[in-house]
């Protein structure tokens, strides 16, 4: 062979092997995000029908593809229901390589509330075990591992580990003891803590109209607004990445009189008047903000 020729013989070799690989690891990317969505979907099909009623106004999927959320991720859900809504999604979505994080609110906000009992109150001297137990019931083979702890008391172990922290519907009751202890400015040092460099930050949270008074949308009626949480999550250190609109209704539109919960699931102030459950039934659940941001590298 011509010498002149055997460098470029070698080269175009290698660039062709290259290329080759290259185009192996995105086959293999497409095909594992496939599979990835493939299973997402098998999941959310095989939910309790009670469960997949709610899907038109929770989007599962549509989110937890905007927040970034893959299988073998470790994701911290702040504030899970006793019911697991979400948590029976991502236990299983996560993979055995994954692992899922409950964390509760701070035990000495609990007291604040004014519905508290006694006895309501001394559960959550047990939350952290109890709903470790209970996550581990929902649990199978296939499933994330499981650990949990309550905002102002994180394990040194998970600073830092952590690929995702959510707050679905969960940021409200923070923020309306803001002022009588620092909660909501606590949690999210908590979860800037648990974030790996670069990690996501998801929320989905009741949102207020933005001409809504600051008095009213505190948190204390559910709704917050969308610039209220954006500037909290930037002075925590988060950079903002992106909303979407898959959560909003356009049909509710709170007045200052107003709270949440007098929308679906709850209808806390219409379970005696049959009318007017039926008009709330109309309008659907609450109008919420969708939201990604970001632990600065």
């Amino acid at each position: 062979m011509n010498k002149s020729i055997l460098p470029l013989a070698i080269a175009t070799t290698l660039l062709f092997t290259a290329y080759n690989v290259q185009s192996h690891d995105a086959h293999t990317k497409k095909q594992s995000a496939q599979h990835s969505a493939q299973s997402l979907s098998m999941i959310l099909d095989s939910r309790p029908t009670k469960a997949k009623a709610r899907y038109d106004a929770r989007h599962p999927a549509q989110t937890m593809e905007f927040f970034g959320i893959n299988p073998g991720m470790t994701v911290v859900e702040a504030f899970p229901s006793n019911g697991g809504w979400y948590s029976k999604i991502l236990l299983p979505y996560l993979g055995k390589q994954g692992m899922l994080i409950g964390v509760n609110y701070a035990f000495d906000m609990w007291a604040k509330f004014d519905w508290m009992t006694e006895k309501r109150l001394s559960k959550n001297k047990t939350w952290v075990k109890d709903w470790t137990s209970r996550a581990l019931e929902w649990h199978n083979d296939n499933s994330a591992k499981v650990s949990a702890f309550q905002f102002g008391s994180m394990p040194k172990e998970i600073n830092g580990s952590a690929d995702a922290v959510v707050f679905i519907r969960a940021l409200h009751n923070l923020a309306v003891f803001e002022n009588d202890g620092g909660y909501l400015t606590a949690a999210l040092k908590d979860a800037y803590q648990a974030l790996k460099p670069g990690g996501i930050v998801g929320i989905v949270q009741h949102m207020a109209p933005e001409t809504a008074s600051d008095e009213w949308a505190n948190g204390d009626k559910g709704y917050l607004k969308k610039s209220f949480v954006i500037s909290k999550m930037e002075a925590a250190g988060f950079e903002y990445m992106d909303s979407s609109d898959i959560n909003i209704n356009p049909k509710d539109k709170p007045s200052e009189s107003d709270g949440v919960w007098r929308l679906p699931p709850s209808f806390a102030t219409s379970k005696d008047k049959p009318e007017l459950k039926k008009e709330y039934i109309a309008v659907g659940e609450s109008t919420r903000m969708t939201l990604r941001f970001r632990k600065k590298k």
